[in-house]
């Protein structure tokens, strides 16, 4: 079966061509439009522009990836339908629709969270459940617990700031440029850290390196009981940091350094503590922010250490940020099971759970 997707939740106009057989799926185009150009200078999307920009892109998007997927027509068709931003979401809906109608075709609706999920699905038939997935991403940061196909169950999520979120905060607070994430990964390779050191309170009980001693941020909530999350008071904690010191343009890459950590401290301490309780085969990484490489590295030495028999899973780098490909993965899993809605029926849902 050949899914074509469609993704136009935020800022990038995105189409793609799965072929799934059996558990298997094999990715024959993937195409992605980006306006991070056009947003740079905001330091953030504004939706009326982000919608105006994929009513623009969505058809050339469109007919590349079936140009380069060498087909003129899918089996179905997969959209995202939330969450995401009610503007840009509409013109894939609604593209999608058109489509549905006029070549006669199954569609399938999607979860912007689940396709990021099923980024883990591609070409990788051998995940087993139950699996415990952390989404990061710039507006969610949550841990869902996965207990088969489309069967899904959150567990803990962030009360305020998402993982992604935060890094673009931090990074505007510290005027290094938009999207955070990237940038601020890219300057904490250049601190000059200490040797690791290993902690002896429980919230800072992980080994890692450090800038200078007077730079250190806390772990909001890691010795919570629950596995939900908080950044926003990291972000203000860097705030007030830097105010207190007047040489601090002079160490962003060693406030990068520390703050970087501290997120990546408390997202693997929160993983490992679920994955534990709830005695999971499998950990998958999801979202934008499981891009990022001291976390992704992190990840697997601590289950390596801690969990020797749960497997990891990581999405190639490609299918991280958002993508098609990813929801043309979900559309097929749901199209496995028939999982169809009409298209007179489908309609955005902005704030649209997992479930």
């Amino acid at each position: 079966m050949k899914i074509l997707g469609i993704e136009t939740s935020c800022d990038e106009t995105a189409a793609s061509v799965a072929e799934g057989k059996g558990e298997k799926v094999t990715i024959l185009s993937n195409i992605i439009a980006s306006q991070i150009g056009i947003f740079k200078k905001y330091g953030g999307v504004i939706p009326e522009v982000a919608a105006r920009e994929h009513v623009l892109k969505i058809l050339p998007v469109i007919n590349e990836a079936l140009a380069k997927a060498k087909i003129k027509r899918p089996d179905a068709l997969a959209v995202t339908i939330g969450p995401g931003l009610v503007t840009s979401l509409m013109v894939g809906v609604e593209t999608a629709k058109t489509l549905a109608y006029a070549w006669k075709l199954p569609l399938v609706a999607v979860n912007h969270i689940e396709g990021h999920i099923y980024a883990n699905f591609i070409n990788n038939p051998n995940i087993k459940f139950p699996a415990l997935i952390l989404t990061v991403s710039g507006g969610h940061t949550q841990l869902v617990l996965m207990k088969a196909h489309g069967k899904y169950k959150t567990i803990g999520e962030t009360r305020d700031d998402a993982a992604g979120e935060a890094f673009d905060k931090a990074a505007q607070i510290m005027g290094v440029g938009y999207p955070g994430g990237p940038i601020i990964a890219k300057l904490a390779e250049k601190a000059k850290t200490t040797t690791p050191i290993k902690f002896t309170k429980p919230q800072t009980a992980l080994t890692h390196g450090r800038g200078p001693g007077d730079i250190h941020l806390p772990r909001p909530m890691i010795d919570s009981p629950n596995f939900e999350f908080s950044f926003s008071g990291l972000k203000t904690a860097l705030l007030y940091q830097i105010k207190k010191d007047p040489d601090w343009k002079n160490k962003i890459p060693e406030y990068c350094h520390e703050f970087q950590q501290a997120t990546v401290d408390v997202l693997i301490h929160k993983t490992l503590k679920a994955a534990k309780a709830n005695q999971t085969k499998t950990i998958m990484l999801a979202g934008g922010v499981s891009a990022n490489i001291e976390l992704r590295k992190q990840m697997g030495e601590a289950i390596k250490k801690q969990l020797p028999q749960t497997k990891l899973h990581i999405p190639e780098l490609k299918y991280t940020t958002d993508n098609a490909a990813m929801i043309a993965s979900a559309g097929y899993f749901r199209a496995k099971r028939k999982a169809y809605t009409r298209f007179d029926k489908i309609k955005t849902e902005p704030n649209l759970p997992l479930k």
